[in-house]
């Protein structure tokens, strides 16, 4: 049974604050880890301009201390992304993260985008999947000797939540291995809730979406990325086919595997159950959290941290929610844990855990 480290976010004094605890829970979690001289990359999400609830720079500096101490070089990635956004190129994605915070003084590892300046710079990796046979994984992370997966546990409106498995899979794939992953989930417009103002047209990448009197998407372009789901705040755009979230989700936790095949040994991985807002931290914007600031988990096995996280956020009473519900099937009728069941099937990890607390440690 996989062990996951947890940290609670209360302490009352200096020696035991929570910054503190972060660093703590790299040294349980992944005991007798040196790095030799290794190149070691933290895996984010740096943030879309607009949006606040991504991760906390100042929350990631232990975590960069922890590796330089394991005898690590670390450096900052994410990849570029096949939406319209801040992000979509190496420029504008360094842009983005310098004015999130993610700066050299502040959490002292530079800023590398994995995928160079248009996305298309990968390495392919081979694996033995329900859907593939090979993956696309940006260069950065394929050639780093290790992984250190830092993660805002949240909610994602076609995978249900996004945690370190989505963060593994989508974050590390190039953007011709988001595609891969993408390319059966197809949108379709409900005319009577659209209004025609054209949100989604701006964030499609494919140009498929022509606006009159309503949106209309030509299917033969869509490559379905989603994001006009995401950036539709009437919900008039709506995945045809659930069954196509189900395989998004499966073929995520195959690039995931891919990403970190030569690479468990001496990886790690974070989620950060705190500002677990509905969705995911891509649109400019953000809505409430569905519970209250939980903590911070930390494992060698992704599956068993992304189990626990999704059990810590399904018992809290919610903000709309009762204890011991599904929150993010409720608001996005999607059941997250297909990722889980198939990331324990390709050998990652597993779902039974055992969750030891250091908070008072």
């Amino acid at each position: 049974m996989s062990k996951v480290y947890f940290a609670g976010l209360s302490s009352s004094t200096k020696e035991d604050n929570f910054l503190q605890r972060i660093e703590r829970l790299f040294r349980y979690a992944g005991e007798g880890t040196e790095y030799d001289g290794g190149l070691v990359a933290i895996k984010l999400h740096f943030g879309e301009l607009g949006i606040d609830t991504y991760m906390r720079p100042v929350r990631v500096r232990p975590i960069v201390e922890a590796v330089k101490k394991a005898g690590g070089k670390p450096f900052l990635a994410d990849s570029n992304t096949l939406y319209r956004g801040s992000r979509g190129n190496s420029v504008d994605h360094h842009i983005t993260a310098a004015r999130n915070g993610w700066l050299m003084p502040v959490v002292d590892a530079p800023v590398i985008i994995a995928d160079g300046l248009h996305g298309n710079d990968f390495r392919t990796q081979k694996i033995d999947g329900k859907h593939f046979k090979e993956v696309k994984i940006a260069s950065g992370f394929y050639h780093a000797d290790a992984i250190v997966g830092v993660t805002h546990f949240k909610g994602h409106d076609m995978t249900g939540f996004g945690g370190t498995l989505k963060n593994l899979g989508m974050g590390c794939a190039s953007r011709a291995g988001k595609l891969m992953m993408h390319f059966d989930v197809k949108p379709v417009v409900d005319r009577d809730k659209c209004v025609a103002c054209g949100r989604c047209a701006t964030w499609c990448p494919a140009d498929a979406i022509e606006v009159k009197e309503y949106a209309s998407i030509d299917l033969s372009r869509c490559v379905g990325c989603g994001e006009c789901r995401i950036v539709c705040h009437l919900g008039a755009v709506k995945v045809k086919d659930y069954s196509g979230n189900d395989d998004m989700q499966e073929k995520i936790a195959e690039f995931a595997h891919g990403t970190m095949m030569g690479k468990y040994e001496k990886s790690l991985f974070y989620n950060f159950v705190l500002d677990v807002t509905p969705e995911c931290d891509c649109p400019p914007w953000r809505k409430g959290p569905l519970v209250a600031d939980i903590g911070v988990l930390a494992s060698r096995d992704p599956v068993a941290v992304d189990q626990a996280a999704f059990d810590l956020v399904k018992d809290a009473k919610g903000t709309e929610h009762e204890s011991g519900m599904d929150k993010f099937c409720a608001v996005h009728k999607v059941d997250g844990e297909v990722q889980l069941v198939h990331g324990e099937r390709l050998g990652m990890g597993e779902r039974r855990y055992e969750l030891v607390d250091i908070t008072k440690e």
